[in-house]
């Protein structure tokens, strides 16, 4: 009769989660979205009539990504509420993006910069103190 030695077994089955893997085997190991990277803040919307059932290549995190994109939310909410690394979700949402199954809408630009002068003035008010 063979027996288990005492301690945990299996390390990397979790009671709750069921098997662990790691973050970047849902990429592939990519590390970089296909389409240029996201900003945190930029709002991501699903296409409108968008059913991510008829595409059956996709993770069940790209369905996620599709289902909570139903209402423009940011990339940094989307990585919070899969529990992911930003990078992963940004690749996940560069596959959505060519897919044409979301839309990502980036923020506007910094229209005017503050002169040098004034930074510079603003950094001697500082040292002054």
């Amino acid at each position: 009769m063979r027996t288990e030695p005492p301690g945990p077994q299996h390390e990397w089955l979790d009671d709750a989660a069921g098997p662990v893997m790691r973050q970047y085997s849902l990429t592939g190991g990519r590390v970089r979205p296909a389409v240029d990277g996201f900003d945190l803040v930029a709002f991501v919307v699903a296409a409108a009539a968008v059913d991510a059932a008829g595409h059956p290549r996709l993770l069940p995190e790209h369905r996620r990504l599709v289902s909570l994109a139903r209402r423009p939310v940011s990339v940094a909410e989307l990585a919070a509420e899969l529990d992911l690394a930003v990078g992963v979700v940004r690749v996940l949402l560069g596959d959505l993006v060519t897919e044409g199954l979301v839309a990502v809408h980036e923020p506007p630009a910094a229209g005017i910069l503050p002169d040098d002068d004034i930074l510079k003035a603003v950094v001697s008010g500082l040292r002054a103190l």
